[in-house]
């Protein structure tokens, strides 16, 4: 099995540095070839599906089945969604952006007291990858492990501000019982039961990771991009967005949607593995950042990603004569080597998975 690079090809600069520095022109290895740069968008005024979870908790069986089918619409068509009376507390939510848009704006030193490598991403990073004289993207992020609670390092996370480490609890705990909730209406959804899914990803042991994303204010947006196209590895991302600041772009067909996040919604998609547990019914969706010349951003993506040893297969129920199993099995831990070694390349990596057209 091939394994993780222990280091960094090239030393790491990191981003927000460059911002702040007053360059009016960006390096050379974070322009992007001409095809691949953010001017080249079909502009469009469509956005995500939004959707009402109220109905889901009340007793109006009807009204709830109404919002799963929208919920199914939606995974179906798109594979991204926002979600409204999600029951997070709004507070806490902005709590979360405050806390780490403090922790980014502490001194550089600070900072990087935590910084990464490339055998497990977790700290203060500035690349995906380890190819040498990669094109970079113009962020900065911290990644950490939140489930299963064995796998958390709490002293690897931020200890300035100072109520950045119980923050991660807090908001790990509420954002993870959301991602269980929403599992089980996409287990449902499937035809498979409402525990199907929760447990292919393996019950009390699924994973849970929180990427923090941090965007510098850029002085040539249109030859960068925040993140590059990608599909999530994992199960699902429950994504928290900077509220002032759009930047997430997602794929419909051969256009960009700009995502217009509505307030205290949160951000969900599909990942690579429901994908792949669904044979297909459900797709992960191409997404990328743009930046901005005025504004930093900041944004919270809460990966739910199955036990990194489980195999994850289509579901036999959905898996017929005329429509094949179209992946074979393999574990989470196999499959997310691959970005951590290659970066982010669109969808190369589960489309290259397929045994069946």
């Amino acid at each position: 099995m091939m394994t993780c690079v222990q280091s960094w090809p090239e030393p790491i600069v990191r981003v927000q540095s460059l911002a702040q520095s007053g360059m009016t022109t960006i390096p050379e290895h974070y322009i992007k070839p001409p095809s691949k740069r953010p001017s080249n968008v079909n502009n469009t005024t469509v956005n995500i599906p939004v959707i009402d979870m109220q109905a889901l908790i009340g007793d109006d069986q009807g009204m709830r089945e109404t919002t799963l089918q929208l919920i199914s619409s939606a995974c179906r068509e798109w594979g991204f969604f926002q979600v409204v009376n999600h029951g997070v507390s709004h507070e806490l939510m902005k709590r979360a952006r405050e806390t780490w848009r403090e922790f980014f704006e502490q001194p550089l030193e600070v900072k990087q007291e935590y910084s990464n490598d490339p055998s497990t991403y977790e700290g203060y990073g500035s690349r995906l990858g380890v190819e040498k004289g990669a094109i970079l993207d113009w962020s900065d992020y911290y990644f950490l492990h939140y489930l299963p609670p064995a796998l958390r390092k709490p002293h690897k996370w931020p200890a300035l501000p100072s109520s950045c480490r119980d923050l991660i609890k807090e908001y790990g705990e509420e954002a993870t019982k959301l991602c269980g909730r929403l599992m089980k209406m996409l287990s449902l959804n499937l035809g498979l039961g409402e525990d199907y899914l929760p447990n292919a990803f393996g019950g009390e042991n699924v994973g849970a990771c929180l990427r923090v994303n941090f965007y510098p204010r850029c002085p040539q947006p249109d030859l960068t991009l925040g993140i590059s196209p990608h599909s999530d590895p994992g199960g699902m991302t429950l994504l928290l967005p900077d509220e002032d600041v759009a930047g997430l772009q997602v794929r419909k067909g051969d256009n960009w949607v700009t995502v217009k996040p509505v307030p205290n919604a949160f951000i969900v998609n599909m990942g690579d593995q429901m994908q792949v547990l669904s044979n297909a019914v459900y797709k992960s969706v191409e997404h990328r950042v743009i930046v901005n010349s005025v504004k930093d951003r900041v944004s919270l993506a809460m990966f739910y990603n199955p036990k990194s040893d489980l195999l994850i297969e289509p579901a036999k129920a959905l898996v017929t004569k005329d429509r094949p199993a179209l992946y074979p099995a393999m574990t989470f831990d196999e499959y997310r080597i691959y970005i951590r070694t290659k970066g982010l390349c669109g969808k190369a990596q589960v489309e290259s998975l397929k045994t069946h057209e």
